[in-house]
């Protein structure tokens, strides 16, 4: 199973909910690193990253920066996302900035982890209660794009299926009553 199926499956699980779903269940998504990259320079992919990590921090797993969910969400925005996500995305990006540096008188990549949670924390607080309010003409709140992503980017990664869920390689036959105990990984989709 490639990336692009694994993301259609999460998608369905998920009921559609990722931002900019509808589009890549559609018409899929064509994956071009480079021109995403090109999309976003290598500073943003590295912001990208490191707000992963804050929101996916390694602990006995790996963390969303070693996945790679930067360059994930960078692909993501360029490449399935409407023209009108794409420009709330980037300038959400821009406003996240602007607002750590406001609130911390540091840029995001200035602040340490702790800082940096703290900061994630607040921002989390606004985008509900914008969720919250929210009419289904207003646009998904810029944030809750950046976690949505991270998370996909993360759990579809090998990293994210091989690491912090067990896996099985398909095709495999169906076992309805695989051993669970309490604290077992959950198993990952293939």
């Amino acid at each position: 199973m490639d990336r692009r199926e694994a993301i259609t499956q999460v998608s369905w699980i998920l009921g559609g909910t990722i931002v900019g779903s509808g589009v890549f269940l559609e018409t899929g998504c064509k994956t071009n690193t480079q021109q995403a990259a090109d999309f976003f320079n290598v500073e943003t992919i590295a912001l990208l990253n490191e707000m992963g990590e804050t929101i996916l921090p390694a602990t006995s797993t790996p963390g969303a920066k070693e996945a790679k969910v930067g360059e994930f969400m960078a692909v993501m925005v360029k490449d399935c996302y409407t023209t009108k996500d794409q420009g709330i995305f980037r300038q959400g990006i821009k406003r996240l900035e602007k607002k750590c540096k406001d609130e911390t008188d540091k840029s995001f990549m200035e602040c340490t982890a702790e800082e940096r949670t703290k900061f994630f924390v607040k921002m989390d607080a606004l985008q509900k209660a914008y969720m919250a309010e929210k009419t289904t003409e207003q646009p998904s709140h810029y944030f809750r794009m950046v976690k949505e992503l991270t998370l996909l980017g993360f759990f579809t990664s090998e990293v994210g299926s091989t690491k912090a869920l067990r896996y099985i390689e398909s095709p495999g036959r169906y076992d309805g009553n695989l051993p669970y105990k309490k604290g077992d990984r959950m198993w990952a989709n293939s």
